[in-house]
């Protein structure tokens, strides 16, 4: 499909159910679904998701750049929000959320991604840096704080609360509140080592 025309009504609802059900797939099965599996759970012929997707690593990589999207979309939003911590740390529970509904950052490590991925992928690290510059210029984390310990930590919340056998889907939140708090300048105490480079 041309990726530059586009797309009917029809055919863009299709393209997003095709798109859920391969994340509900992906996120039960693992890389282990099929194609043909993602056909039935989305109610459509192998033959429709083939002319959306030529490939299944077109679909993986669908899936990504629509999470990303969405996370750059709030990104922006929140670049100009009056409050510059509380804006960082909504988009950080925003990423959180997105990844408690659906666990599917293996998807971002298989294979080679095409170039879409990465250019959307190197704007939400940008906007991540822009949201944290914003927020230490204003005092609300601490000093030696940067974009690359922010998007380190994004995933951190929901990593710790997969350890808890049968744990409130809501238990993430716990963990991202503490390591805000270790964001914040009140009651800091120097790092011991420096930043990783910029990511």
């Amino acid at each position: 499909m041309n990726p530059t025309r586009p797309l009917r009504a029809d055919a863009a609802r299709n393209r997003q159910a095709l798109l859920a059900a391969a994340a509900d797939e992906f996120a039960e099965r693992g890389l282990d679904a099929s194609v043909a599996d993602i056909a039935r759970r989305a109610g459509v012929g192998k033959g429709t998701v083939f002319r959306h997707f030529a490939t299944k690593d077109d679909l993986i990589a669908a899936i990504v750049l629509d999470r990303i999207d969405a996370l750059n979309e709030v990104g922006e939003r929140l670049l100009e929000a009056a409050d510059p911590g509380a804006a960082l740390l909504e988009f950080l529970t925003v990423a959180a959320h997105q990844r408690q509904q659906r666990d599917l950052s293996f998807l971002q490590e298989t294979g080679e991604l095409n170039a879409e991925v990465t250019r959307v992928r190197t704007k939400m690290f940008h906007t991540v840096h822009t949201l944290v510059d914003r927020a230490r210029e204003h005092g609300a984390v601490r000093a030696d704080i940067t974009g690359t310990d922010v998007i380190l930590l994004m995933c951190a919340p929901n990593y710790v609360a997969g350890y808890v056998p049968d744990a409130s889907p809501d238990l993430w939140r716990r963990y991202l509140a503490i390591i805000f708090d270790g964001l914040r300048p009140e009651g800091a105490h120097p790092l011991p080592q420096p930043p990783p480079a910029a990511t």
